[in-house]
């Protein structure tokens, strides 16, 4: 049966992952993205996406945003809170105030605002999935990554307390946790923290991989495989769940 999903930071990466596999199977989708360009290209290549541009943490875009939405589909089976950016890096005393609130603010409070319109849907209708996108930085510490480390611990405590609030009204809450995942915002990653750790991309690289019990990066669409079991009958009963695609972190960066 068609579901009606919802992805915020839809238009490359995971999040473009994430609706390529849902769209795969048959269901509607609607994102947000605040890169134009990326929107675009989706708008091109997905005629039938609903997909805007859209800054997650302004609240007026937002209820712009989502009330089309609601006008346009009644309701939400799967939301997926995805929108995030990598931050900052280095010491905490020298990092600027304002790239600090940014990160929390993207990764965090774009969170807060998506799942706050999700739940007011979700609960009256008595069903629905939300899906927040961590980080396996979610539930370790990372050297010279404070903010960004913060708002993933943050997104994890989101999920846990939503999956005890909405799971009474039928509605299921789960955190998806990717590791290092291959592609162009992973690489700007590598080269911040290169510079802050004053090592090379490659031994950045490397450290990310040896780091993971099955020695290798993850991809994308491995992060998507989790997402449509989650909004599949077989995850029916799982709910308040950090899953992690990671190829188990056995220590970090």
């Amino acid at each position: 049966m068609s579901q009606r999903v919802l992805i915020t930071g839809g238009a490359s990466g995971i999040g473009l992952a994430f609706a390529r596999g849902f769209a795969g199977r048959g269901d509607r989708i609607a994102l947000c993205d605040a890169d134009a360009a990326a929107v675009a290209r989706v708008r091109g290549a997905h005629p039938d996406f609903i997909a805007e541009t859209v800054d997650v943490t302004d609240p007026p875009q937002m209820d712009a945003f989502l009330a089309r939405i609601e006008a346009a589909w009644g309701g939400i089976d799967v939301v997926c809170a995805n929108a995030g950016t990598g931050g900052p890096a280095g010491r905490i005393e020298d990092l600027d105030y304002a790239a600090w609130t940014a990160c929390v603010g993207v990764n965090l409070f774009g969170a807060f605002l998506t799942c706050r319109w999700a739940e007011r849907l979700m609960r009256a209708q008595g069903s629905g999935l939300i899906l927040i996108t961590t980080s396996t930085s979610g539930f370790h510490a990372v050297p010279h990554r404070s903010p960004y480390v913060a708002a993933k611990w943050g997104l994890v405590g989101l999920m846990k307390t939503l999956a005890m609030e909405l799971g009474p009204s039928g509605v299921r809450v789960n955190a998806i946790a990717p590791g290092a995942v291959e592609g162009e915002r992973m690489e700007r990653v590598v080269e911040m923290e290169a510079r802050a750790a004053g090592c090379t991309p490659d031994e950045i690289r490397a450290q990310y991989a040896d780091g993971t019990s099955l020695r290798s990066w993850v991809t994308s669409d491995n992060v998507a495989d989790m997402a449509l079991f989650l909004a599949s009958p077989a995850a029916k009963r799982v709910t308040g769940q950090i899953l992690a695609v990671d190829g188990h972190t056995e220590r970090m960066v």
